[in-house]
């Protein structure tokens, strides 16, 4: 387990004080992924550093397993870090070294024996599927194997925290969700807790458990992700998910935005509205998927003729919420009234 307390980073003094980091507070169980996410400059990569202790925080704790990494000494803090394990945006392998002796540096630097190193090294290149290129260089590997071996390397000490800086990045879509399966993968089998710092939503809910939004070096949002999903207020939750274009509805129907708030929302849903209603329903866009064992997501629907408040207690007995798009039911001649 990792926990963040009152973590701030300040660069400078006076005038040219800057504040990175202000006040971080947040939690990372075993067994989850927590994923934070943020705009160009919002403090990640300062986190990540941060959080390994790459760089000191001006104030505030890094706890690792309950132990405060931020006050222990350059000694201390070298064995302590063996904990954090780390996967940087770019792979960081070396160039002239094979996938087995990369994976091996951790424990080339501890003074492990040949035969350990070589049996762990086999241990952690299988895990990650890659024992058929343990001998193979960098350059003959694609960008998602060179980011597996850079994975196992994490592993080597055998950490009980992961830290993934925008590992994903400039992985293509298929090499991008081999990556989310494995890091899901061995968060299951090795109880790992795991902070995936990242600006891909769709990564996000590809593999998060919970997730945070960090802005101007304020956390601003935070929730378990589906929570964040099936609330209709949260900015994050629409960020993670933004609504898309719809098809036109006919003239005589009313644009609905709607949301899934239950987590027991049937998949016919629409047919039993339109039962309800007893009129048709147009289903003008949707985006619905199953995250994290729950279904999540939204649709936009042109309904007609019917006393807004029926459709909004309709939708609320099947677990859904709705906004009706107002401007969407003025007439045309308003709107031509508007632009003479």
């Amino acid at each position: 387990m990792i926990s963040l307390e009152k973590l701030t980073k300040v660069y400078g003094r006076g005038d040219s004080r800057t504040v990175v980091l202000d006040g971080l507070d947040f939690s990372v169980a075993s067994g989850e992924i927590f994923a934070v996410v943020g705009p160009s400059g919002a403090g990640k990569s300062t986190l990540a550093h941060c959080v390994n202790l790459l760089e000191r925080p001006t104030s505030g704790a890094v706890l690792v397993n309950g132990e405060n990494l931020s006050r222990l000494s350059e000694k201390q803090l070298r064995v302590a870090r063996r904990s954090i394990g780390t996967i940087f945006q770019a792979d960081g392998l070396f160039s002239r070294r094979t996938a087995a002796a990369n994976v091996a540096l951790p424990l080339d630097y501890l003074g492990a024996t040949p035969a350990e190193t070589k049996r762990r090294v086999g241990e952690l290149l299988e895990r990650v599927g890659l024992s058929d290129k343990a001998s193979s260089y960098p350059h003959q590997l694609s960008g998602g194997q060179r980011q597996r071996v850079g994975i196992a390397r994490a592993l080597a000490l055998r950490p009980s925290i992961l830290l993934s800086d925008e590992a994903t990045s400039g992985l293509d879509p298929e090499s991008t969700a081999s990556i989310v399966d494995l890091l899901k993968e061995l968060r299951d089998d090795l109880d790992l807790s795991i902070l995936f710092i990242t600006h891909e939503m769709d990564t996000v809910l590809q593999v998060a458990d919970s997730v945070a939004r960090l802005d101007h070096g304020h956390i601003v949002e935070s929730g378990a992700l589906v929570d964040l999903l099936r609330d209709a207020d949260s900015d994050l939750g629409r960020a993670l998910r933004p609504r898309r274009d719809w098809e036109a509805a006919s003239g005589a129907d009313g644009i609905w935005f709607v949301s899934y708030e239950g987590r027991h929302v049937r998949p016919d849903w629409v047919s039993l509205l339109g039962a309800e209603l007893g009129v048709p329903i147009s289903i003008l866009g949707a985006s619905i998927e199953r995250i994290n064992g729950v279904t999540v997501g939204h649709a936009t629907l042109g309904i007609g003729g019917v006393d807004p408040a029926r459709v909004t207690g309709a939708l609320a007995a099947l677990g859904l919420t709705a906004t009706l798009d107002d401007a969407a039911l003025r007439p045309e001649s308003d709107e031509l009234e508007d632009v003479a």
